[in-house]
């Protein structure tokens, strides 16, 4: 159970409450450390996944807890950037991809439960929105300046625009298991 990419995963858990602390302290540095620390979490959801496909060690345990740390430390970042911006250009995005995690969260466990799983299966279009996201978060969570605080909200818009976009896909490879009788 405690091989590399597990290991990796649990370390990412482990650095969300030291990123959220980081976050609120009062000093200069705090936003970068803090972007820094999301960044870091960042590398590890790329890096556990490579590696426990390239090392063949994937587990149930890391199935499970993979998907739980990227969507807790996703939205722990979202709900944190919604309080410091205070503002609907923030806070419209942020619900958007919170319940979108959520609905689609329970409706892949509800096709593993009818033998679909595979119908739901993670898609290119969900990387792609995953990268927007977490480059987009890393921006907003730095406001190094302007620029790349208008960057970052353009990269937000974006993954916004491609979370709504699969989940309309998660939900149309699903439609005819949901509307059974």
């Amino acid at each position: 159970m405690w091989n590399i990419p597990n290991t990796l995963t649990t370390f990412r858990l482990f650095l969300i409450p030291i990123f959220l602390v980081i976050f609120y302290l009062p000093y200069s540095w705090a936003f970068f450390a803090a972007a820094f620390i999301f960044w870091l979490a960042s590398i590890t959801d790329i890096l556990d996944g490579y590696l426990a496909r390239k090392l063949e060690q994937s587990t149930p345990f890391g199935a499970f807890l993979d998907p739980v740390a990227d969507k807790v430390m996703v939205c722990a970042a979202l709900v944190a950037l919604s309080d410091q911006y205070q503002s609907m250009y923030m806070t419209i995005p942020a619900l958007i991809i919170i319940s979108r995690e959520i609905v689609i969260s329970a409706l892949r466990e509800w096709m593993a439960e009818q033998g679909k799983r595979g119908n739901v299966a993670v898609s290119n279009m969900g990387k792609i929105k995953t990268a927007a996201q977490m480059l987009a978060i890393i921006g907003l969570i730095w406001q190094y300046d302007t620029w790349m605080n208008y960057l970052s909200f353009g990269l937000l818009y974006i993954a916004t625009f491609l979370t709504l976009s699969s989940m309309l896909q998660y939900l149309k490879a699903a439609w005819s298991e949901l509307t059974k009788n």
